[in-house]
């Protein structure tokens, strides 16, 4: 019995030994471990150099707290877990989980406070002990890190997405939103962007929630090419100290001087993103006592430019059966005036057709009066972003377009041989020079006929980046104040801008795919007696079989 007792104590001692080493050595060795299918915690390379360069305290705000369904449980819970791993990666990073209406009686002041920031909280339904109630969730988070902070939007916004499929799509959105909201507040801005004027451009105040928003990443300023015709040199020496141009929606003819300085810039390395309308068409001219308008080509001079770099914006329209909400007045009750919502298939609700970074997890977009891109042969790496439905076609110009098209009836014989067609492209590679072999209308002793490796992003509509006005000022881009509808052009967008300059390879987080174990409402519905089985009645009976097993296993070893 002695000999027993020394053998347990002693293997108590080595135990106790053990465990000792262990914790010292857990002390100064650090390692986590993935054991998820997808591998959803682990961070990705760009992730972690983001993270690295964070030599001082960053806090983390969550207001994702509170009393609400399983759905928002189960974001509060991926956001907490991806959290950890960003705070045990780098110790300067800690977060905290924040209840914004700890007082009942707050409620309404909280609200406006973060709706001043333009951090909106939504209203859900819950249902508990057979009473239903409105909770309001604020799906936000704001990091902190010295003097400068950002927002952080948790909960994507999915039009005509149940809150599940919102869920998911936010979870697989997280890294990108937070080692972003890092990146912006971490580091000082470097790269620059022109905004191209001169040539009829969208004014700043129709983007003004675009560029607000750039500006929080970029250096932001304005280059105009009237001064072209004076000094069309220094203008290309003012324009290449830029790295990135916007031409957004311009409505007069470019010159050929005007073109070379464009020209050169690509030709040195500078990325561009075009959005150019290839017809006149303007929702403003529908407006009239016919309620219809004459559409002809919006001829830039640009055409042969375009074809050089590999494309072509065909001066036709896009007629697609997937259309955005149209509101238009439909009678006066009393003083106020009723409006009815229609499908208006001249504004497409496009939704990626590309699992590119760019476009990857992201909700549709609005368009209007856009036009097909023809993406030509050439040695340019050519991507279609996005492209219509397959109930889509084109319409030649010039054509009349009336708002009585809301009425007609199709079916899908209308669409053969239609459909797919594509009004956003990525194109990169080495662009050849449009002035190759031609005579240059200015002298230019550093011309270059053939790019430096670049990129442009072409979009067939001026109007994807322009915001809707409300009471003088500008309102957030994507939102239509008419139909109260959010779609997803302000993300479009701003990952357009990221990918273009981005060097860290930012934008790529967003090809990260992340599995949620989601429970399968309709199936257990559908199989609802069976489901309770294999969930309830199947643990009893294993639970009884194991106990009775042991019983008997124990009675008959002590009863030799």
């Amino acid at each position: 019995m002695k000999d027993v007792q020394k053998n347990s104590l002693k293997k108590l001692g080595f135990l106790a030994i053990g465990l000792f080493i262990l914790n010292f050595a857990s002390y100064y060795i650090y390692k986590r471990f993935d054991v998820t299918q997808d591998k959803r915690y682990t961070l990705s390379e760009t992730t972690k150099k983001i993270i690295d360069k964070v030599d001082s305290p960053l806090i983390i705000d969550v207001f994702l707290e509170g009393n609400f369904p399983a759905d928002f449980k189960k974001l509060q819970t991926e956001t907490r877990q991806l959290l950890e791993e960003f705070s045990a990666y780098n110790s300067n990073i800690t977060f905290q989980f924040v209840n914004p209406i700890e007082k009942e009686e707050d409620r309404l002041e909280v609200m406006k406070k973060f709706a001043h920031k333009d951090m909106l909280p939504i209203n859900i339904s819950l249902i508990e002990k057979g009473k239903q109630t409105q909770e309001v969730v604020f799906p936000w988070a704001v990091a902190n890190y010295g003097d400068k902070g950002t927002k952080v939007q948790l909960l994507k916004n999915l039009m005509g997405a149940s809150t599940e499929k919102k869920v998911e799509s936010s979870v697989q959105h997280l890294e990108y939103a937070f080692a972003e909201a890092i990146h912006k507040i971490s580091n000082e801005k470097q790269r620059k962007i022109a905004v191209i004027k001169g040539n009829g451009e969208l004014e700043d105040i129709y983007i003004a929630d675009v560029l607000k928003t750039i500006f929080e990443n970029y250096n932001v300023g304005p280059i105009t090419l009237d001064s072209v015709k004076k000094n069309p040199v220094n203008t290309l020496k003012e324009l290449n100290i830029f790295d990135l141009a916007i031409i957004a929606k311009p409505k007069e003819k470019f010159t050929e001087a005007e073109k070379q300085v464009l020209d050169q810039f690509i030709m040195k390395g500078g990325k561009t993103l075009w959005l150019i309308d290839g017809t006149n068409a303007e929702m403003e001219n529908l407006y009239n006592e016919t309620g219809s308008t004459l559409v002809g080509s919006n001829d830039l001079n640009l055409t042969d430019m375009f074809f050089k770099y590999g494309f072509r914006i065909n001066p036709q329209l896009i007629k697609d059966e997937r259309g955005t909400p149209l509101a238009l007045a439909s009678g006066n009750q009393g003083s106020e005036t009723q409006n009815e919502t229609y499908n208006w298939m001249m504004a497409p609700f496009i939704y990626p057709a590309s699992k590119h970074p760019i476009v990857k997890n992201m909700d549709g977009v609005k368009f209007e009066f856009c036009s097909p891109i023809e993406l030509l042969k050439s040695d340019v790496k050519k991507t279609i972003l996005m492209e219509s439905s397959k109930y889509s076609k084109v319409i030649g110009t010039p054509s009349i377009v009336s708002l009585e098209m809301i009425g007609e009836e199709t079916s899908e014989k209308d669409y053969i041989n239609g459909g797919f067609i594509p009004v956003a492209a990525l194109l990169e590679g080495s662009f050849t020079s449009m002035f190759n072999n031609r005579v240059l209308p200015f002298k230019d002793g550093k011309f270059l006929s053939k790019s430096f490796p670049t990129k442009m992003i072409v979009i067939s509509d001026g109007d994807v980046i322009k915001n809707q006005i409300d009471k003088g000022a500008p309102i957030e881009l994507g939102y239509d104040k008419y139909t109260s509808q959010y779609y997803g052009n302000k993300e479009f967008i701003l990952n357009s801008v990221n990918y273009l300059l981005d060097d860290n390879g930012l934008i790529n987080i967003r090809s990260k795919d992340v599995t949620l174990p989601l429970l399968d409402k309709q199936s257990v519905q559908d199989n609802y007696s069976q489901t309770q089985m294999l969930t309830v009645a199947l643990p009893i009976v294993l639970l009884g079989i194991f106990g009775l097993l042991f019983t008997y296993l124990r009675k008959k070893k002590y009863n030799r």
